[in-house]
Parts: C-alpha cells; sequence; structure tokens
C-alpha cells in the first residue's frame, strides 16, 4: 500500500506511546497518533487535551483542542489551568511538540525568526502551553518538518526547552530531573539524544531518504545512532485504521 510522509509520522509517533500511560497532545498529528495507538497497542492511553478534556472516547477526529469531542465520554472536563497542573505534579508521561526551529539539544523556537525580538523577521504564535510541557512532562515527542532553516545550530528565540545548553543545564535552570526530549520525528527520519551529551542522534532514516541529503537540510553535523536503521514502513493494519477510524474524513491525512 503506498502512503504519505505524514502516515509514516503518524505511525511512528504511535509506534512510541505506550499503554498505561498518559499523554497531553494537541490537534494534528499528535492527536492521530494517540487514537492509532490506542486501537492497536495501547488501549488504555489515557489522552489530555490542553484545554481540559481528560481520556475521553474519542469517536472521530477532533478539529481543534476545544472540539466537543474532545470531552466525549471524558473522565473529567478539566481546564487548562488543571491539565498543565498535572504536568506540574509529575503526572504527564508524554507530550508532543513542534516548532518553527529546532536545535542540536532539542530546543525549539515557536515566538519569532530574527535577532530583534521587537523588529523580527517573522513574528509566529509564541509557546501556548508548550514551554509548560516542554519543562514539565516526562518525555517530548517532536514533530517537525526538515529543512534547512528549521533545524539550526542554535535557535532564534527559546521558547521551549530541550535540553539548553547541553548536560546538567535543565536541572540547573531548576527544571524537574529526567525530563526532556526524548524522541524527533520528521519527514526524514526519527532521531533520540544521546544520554550523556543530550545532542541529538540520527536513529532511523525513512525509506528513500539519504545521509546526504539530512545533512544538506541541517545546519549543525548529524550525529548517528551506533547502528543506523530504516524506519519501518506503515503496516496495512495502520494504514486501514488510520483513513477508515482515526481520521475518515481526512482532516489531517488529506492536508497531508
Amino acid at each position: 500500500m503506498g502512503y504519505t510522509a505524514t502516515e509514516l509520522m503518524i505511525c511512528c509517533a504511535s509506534r512510541i506511546l505506550e499503554d498505561q500511560k498518559t499523554i497531553a497532545v494537541g490537534t494534528g498529528i499528535p492527536v492521530a497518533a494517540g487514537m492509532l495507538a490506542q486501537k492497536l497497542h495501547a488501549p488504555h492511553l489515557t489522552i489530555m487535551f490542553e484545554a481540559g478534556g481528560i481520556a475521553p472516547e474519542l469517536p472521530t477526529m477532533p478539529i481543534s483542542v476545544g472540539d466537543s469531542r474532545t470531552y466525549y465520554r471524558a473522565i473529567m472536563a478539566a481546564s487548562m489551568n488543571e491539565v498543565m497542573n498535572f504536568a506540574q505534579k509529575g503526572m504527564i508521561d508524554f507530550t508532543f511538540l513542534s516548532g518553527a526551529q529546532i536545535d542540536m539539544y532539542g530546543n525549539l523556537n515557536s515566538t519569532m525568526i530574527g535577532d530583534n525580538y521587537h523588529r523580527p523577521k517573522v513574528r509566529l504564535p509564541g509557546s501556548g502551553g508548550a514551554n509548560d510541557l516542554a519543562s514539565l512532562c516526562w518525555k517530548t515527542i517532536i514533530i517537525m518538518k526538515h529543512d534547512h532553516k528549521k533545524w539550526v545550530e542554535k535557535v532564534d528565540f527559546l521558547t521551549s526547552p530541550g535540553y539548553l545548553t547541553g548536560p546538567g543545564a535543565r536541572e540547573k535552570a531548576g527544571l524537574p530531573a529526567n525530563t526532556g526530549p526524548f524522541r524527533v520525528i520528521c519527514d526524514f527520519g526519527v532521531w533520540g539524544f544521546h544520554p550523556e551529551t543530550k545532542k541529538i542522534q540520527l536513529i532511523s532514516l525513512h525509506p528513500g531518504v539519504t545521509l546526504e541529503q539530512v545533512q544538506k537540510e541541517t545546519q549543525f553535523p548529524i550525529e548517528m545512532m551506533t547502528e543506523l536503521t530504516h524506519t519501518e514502513e506503515p503496516t496495512p493494519e495502520e494504514l486501514h485504521l488510520l483513513r477508515t477510524e482515526v481520521d475518515p474524513q481526512g482532516y489531517i491525512l488529506r492536508r497531508g
């Protein structure tokens, strides 16, 4: 079966999620990954929406974090304040984030492009709840497009903390130990972070992608895991569930 880059990224994200865990999601690829995981291998994954829907039984794909479907048969209709409170208490295992820029330590920028905050080249939406989630959730999964303008040596503005400047920097800044970026999923491959240096490392290349292609679109030298692998393609079952049960209206898949 043929598949799109978006479908591959959703499947990669879904495979990371574990049963009996909690995850804070926004709409789009994150909620699709959560729904797919629930249908395949993590039936007891608890999905939390930033606007306050806690553990809903999602009938179909919601189109916003405040969509009524995010509260359908939920165990709690909470608020953004309560969801962030759950994160502060260490109750959220995974979260999904993205940004306009990422650097080698997983720091994200979604605020501005340029070197002058008051006169930026591009003004972006800002943090929303991203800084809180990146700071307090145990494992952050980043999903974003890979190109030379986005994968930079140093972000123009630090919106959401990764490992900041390297080992020990998160803890020195007052953030909880053992938290931070866990995986980065892009249209080229899947990435992790070195346990000691905290630098991003390539784990697997997507089918048809070369190292030369990835390096050309990355402003810093690529580091690799000891054994670089190739990403497993979506299975027929994954694609069938994505297209018929997760997003039959094509809100995400058709746009992707």
